[in-house]
């Protein structure tokens, strides 16, 4: 057992003055094994961030959401889309008595218009919806209140501003119960919205106004069919039902027979994500494949490295091997300079990955996530590319001929 103990750490020694013999040469040997590590790091750090900034905004949507849009029509036997919408403040109504797995719905209608508050001006989406929106969006007040049913009922010229439009609008503070003109028609501040952040196309959800419906139909865009609608079920498990019960109603309400072209179309919070999930592990895969055939490529220079170090040192082999080494020894040497060069390079690689991680995060505001798993993944991927590519070399120096080896010159 002590042998065995001299003889690893001998090998050890070995192998140690070799790699610091040729500090050049081995650091260039591991910088495949760097990038490779790096690119591992960068590309699973970038591609959970995106992940976990998508799964934010899909939940920055609300709680069970269900979107109910315009569809294409048939015309003259022909599939087009209009843009007109056939979306009516009936359907909503059907749909909230008849709809038992919707726990809220409202109609959603957008317009852009240029808000005015005294000197000061912005321009943003306006968004005119019913009091159920909150609840769908799960997104507060933070000053003031929501409208009210009866401000819905009666049309009322009264607003909710979102973050980025009170504090642009009104840098004090002091939205609540001020006077802002939309499109030169007189509007009462009633509240300011939470800040919500970006939505997943990459735009400010905060950059919004929120009016009663019936007021953005009437006063602002002066239509009598519904931009959409928008619900949330009941709970996570009844989305599907949700999603069967609009189907039904709708295509009662709009005549279309069983089997025929819908003139609308759902979207559920779940297939959105899934859509969105699709993309992120396609950028996943592409930036591991750079990562994989970069590693590759580190280990291939390993074993072409060590190739040349095994008829470097033949003459030095010949004589160990003639003083009482074994072929298992020099086997166990090359195997721990190659291994020790791909750890090196691994180390080097993970401090440059996570440096370079967090630099793209932070110049292009990107989300990053570090994870330590990613780490440990990286550092053992870059160990067993020195085993894998390190014992074709270490195998030849083993069975190398000790009087042939003795002759080279």
């Amino acid at each position: 057992m002590r042998n065995s103990f001299v003889r690893l750490g001998n090998i050890t020694i070995v192998g140690l003055k070799s790699i610091a013999r040729n500090k050049m040469r081995s650091l260039l040997t591991a910088l495949g094994v760097v990038i490779g590590v790096a690119c591992v790091i960068v590309s699973v750090a970038i591609g959970a961030g995106v992940a976990q900034s998508v799964s934010e905004m899909i939940n920055s949507l609300g709680s069970n959401f269900i979107m109910i849009m315009p569809g294409a029509a048939t015309q003259s036997g022909a599939r087009i889309f209009t843009g007109q919408s056939t979306l009516t403040e009936e359907d909503v109504q059907a749909l909230r008595r008849e709809a038992s797995a919707l726990a809220y719905i409202s109609p959603n209608l957008r317009t852009a218009a240029q808000l005015v508050a005294g000197e000061l001006n912005w321009s943003t989406q306006i968004q005119g919806v019913d009091v159920d929106w909150p609840n769908i969006r799960s997104w507060n007040v933070e000053q003031g209140a929501f409208f009210t049913d009866g401000d819905v009922r009666s049309g009322a010229k009264v607003l909710v501003l979102g973050k980025t439009v009170a504090d642009n609008l009104f840098p004090n503070g002091d939205a609540v119960g001020s006077v802002v003109r939309v499109k030169n028609v007189p509007f009462r501040v009633v509240g300011v919205l939470e800040k919500k952040g970006g939505s997943m196309m990459g735009s400010d959800q905060d950059d919004t106004v929120v009016i009663p419906y019936t007021t953005a139909m009437k006063r602002l865009m002066g239509q009598q069919k519904l931009g959409g609608i928008i619900a949330s079920a009941s709970s996570a498990e009844q989305v599907g039902e949700a999603l069967d019960q609009i189907d039904a109603i709708l295509r009662q309400r709009h005549r279309i027979p069983p089997g025929g072209d819908a003139d609308f179309m759902l979207r559920s919070q779940e297939e959105i994500a899934q859509a969105n999930q699709q993309q992120v592990q396609l950028m996943r895969n592409l930036l591991l494949g750079i990562a994989i055939v970069s590693l590759a490529v580190g280990g291939i220079g390993i074993m072409n490295i060590m190739l040349v170090s095994v008829t470097e040192r033949t003459r030095e082999i010949g004589i160990r091997m003639a003083i009482g080494a074994r072929g298992r020894h020099v086997l166990l040497q090359f195997l721990f300079e190659a291994v020790t060069l791909s750890v090196l390079g691994g180390l080097i690689g993970v401090l440059v990955g996570v440096g370079v991680a967090t630099g793209i995060g932070k110049i292009a505001h990107w989300p990053i996530v570090v994870s330590p798993t990613a780490i440990l993944l990286s550092f053992g991927v870059a160990a067993t590319v020195g085993i894998f590519f390190g014992f074709y070399p270490a195998r030849k120096a083993a069975r190398l001929d000790p009087i042939d080896a003795l002759r080279y010159e």
